[in-house]
Parts: structure tokens; sequence; C-alpha cells
């Protein structure tokens, strides 16, 4: 029973052995509505087959996944095209999924894209294509929404505005969102917990506990540990015109 109405889904224990290989084990973990929980980690930690469970792509696992919902939007780490395709972004946007051109036009919209809803896919940059992944990922509305590596592709700035946007995404779609990254610095900014992996769940908390544990400075380094923690400084109060400090 679900007792607490804004969980969409919760992995309690949470594992995944393929060959009698541990793909990543233990996991326990909760995407609340309105909430974006990052999973972090070096390649091979475990991140892609966590989301993968918590989708209810593998079955057959060790532990459990509640799941209280169907509507859920998906942005996979890598995606096919044939990019010799003369595949509109329109094409592209309905090309599985049964859409009015109203809900197109406002993924569309909410993604920043929608000047090009008639140009060819294989002539959009790194930054327009995942946008337009981001827009065909929030046409129904979901609940839920997994994204599997957003930012591949893009610079830094191009970066920092896809955050901002899936942070935008949560708060007015008000959806739960379990996002992958190993952009460890610049998605702090957009996130309320993070799960540090690396096979198993190294720590968790929210950003400022993350960036003070042990085991997350081993994975990463002091270094960037003390960058987190300059950002938390920054970002988790403010200064007023008396000079007083306050929390945000």
């Amino acid at each position: 029973m679900n007792l607490n109405k804004n969980i969409l889904v919760k992995l309690k224990q949470a594992g995944l052995r393929i060959s009698n290989k541990w793909l990543v084990k233990g996991v326990s973990l909760q995407i609340e509505k309105g909430k974006i929980v990052t999973l972090i980690g070096p390649n091979g930690s475990g991140k892609s087959t966590t989301a993968k469970i918590a989708l209810g792509i593998y079955k057959k696992i060790e532990g459990e996944v509640e799941k209280y919902t169907n509507k859920v939007g998906y942005v996979p780490q890598k995606i096919t095209v044939d990019w010799t395709l003369p595949l509109r972004v329109s094409d592209f946007m309905v090309l599985t999924e049964n859409l009015k051109e109203n809900d197109v036009n406002e993924a569309l919209s909410m993604t920043g894209v929608i000047h090009l809803k008639d140009k060819n896919l294989g002539d959009l940059s790194g930054g327009e294509f995942q946008r337009v992944l981001l827009a065909r990922a929030i046409s129904k509305k979901p609940d839920l929404l997994v994204l599997d590596e957003p930012v591949q592709g893009v610079d830094f700035t191009g970066e920092i505005a896809l955050y901002e946007l899936i942070k935008k995404i949560s708060d007015e779609l008000n959806c739960g969102i379990l996002l992958i990254s190993h952009d460890i610095h610049t998605v702090m900014s957009a996130t309320d917990h993070v799960v540090c992996l690396n096979g198993h769940v190294c720590c968790s908390g929210s950003p400022m506990d993350v960036a003070k544990n042990n085991e997350y400075k081993a994975l990463f380094g002091e270094q960037a540990s003390q960058i987190l923690s300059r950002y938390e400084h920054r970002h988790d109060h403010i200064h007023t015109n008396e000079g007083e400090i306050k929390k945000n």
C-alpha cells in the first residue's frame, strides 16, 4: 500500500545478477512527484541498470520494486537514428506515439524547440536533439521521467541550460525525475537527492551530504567534494541588504 501518495516508484534492496555477476546490488531509493533523484557514479557502476530496474524492464531481480504509476517518459542513453532519412522533428515526435498536434506543440514549446518543428533531425545540433528527445518524453505529461545521460553531446553552457530545463519540467509538470549523470558538478544545481553508485550504494542524501561523504571523495577526489561544498555555500542561503544571512 502506498501511504505517501507522492511516491511514484520505490526500490527496496534491488539488484540484478546475470551469469553469477552482480551488475548492481542492494539499491534502495524512492522517487516522488516534483522531486529529482540523481544517480552518479563511474562507468559500469550500475546507473543505467538501476534505472531499468525502476522502469520495470528487468523482471528477474533481487529485492523489490513498488511502482505506483504507468505514466512514464524515458530518454535512453543511446538512441539509434538513421540520420540520412529525411525525418522531420514533427515526424519523429509521433513516430511511435499517437499524439495530438496540440500535445506536440506544447512539449516542443516547453523544451524551447518549437521553431525546429519542420526541421530535419539530421540538421539539429547535439543540444537541439536532446531537447527534442526531452519533448518526446514529456509529450504525454508523465508522472515519472527517467533521463539517462540527457546532456551527452552538448557543450558546457548547453549542459547548464538543459539541467535548468529539467528542473523547470519537474516544477511545471510536477513529475518525479530519475536522472543519470556523470556531470557531477553541474547536475547538483538541479537535484533534490543524490545516490552515488559503484555496484552498490556508496552514499546517498542531499548534494551537500554526498559531497562530504568519504566514499564519494574516494571515488571522485577531494577536489570534487570542495567544488560541491563551494556550490552549496553559494546556493543554500542569501545575503540580505543588511548583511544578514538567511537560509533559502
